[in-house]
């Protein structure tokens, strides 16, 4: 199984999916956005079958900041610009991908 991580140091939710698969001795590849990012096909992959707008982060600052609650806005081309709109953490494995820390998908995922 092969379970990659996209998100944050910083972000708790990150963080309690990293302590859940750790617990677990899940092997898994953090990707930090901070530090690289996230890329078009990595992001394509993310959104397929789902809303783009379902990615957006709506309580960070930079969604706040930018005043994107009152613009109409490309939600992909976002989250390319800044990184930062896009929920985590992002957990990939194969064709799955669960946004946002939650339990019951994580384990489903690693049984």
């Amino acid at each position: 199984m092969n379970i990659q991580v996209i998100g944050t140091k910083k972000c708790k939710d990150t963080q309690k999916t990293e302590r859940f698969l750790k617990d677990r001795s899940v092997k898994y590849h953090f990707a930090d956005l901070n530090e690289r990012g996230i890329s078009v096909g990595e992001l394509t992959k993310i959104a397929s079958g789902r809303d783009p707008e379902d990615l957006i982060n709506k309580n960070s600052k930079i969604y706040k900041q930018k005043g994107f609650m009152y613009m109409e806005y490309n939600p992909l081309e976002e989250i390319l610009e800044n990184p930062d709109l896009l929920i985590t953490p992002v957990i990939r494995s194969g064709n799955k991908v669960i946004i946002g820390f939650n339990e019951k998908s994580l384990k489903e995922l690693i049984l």
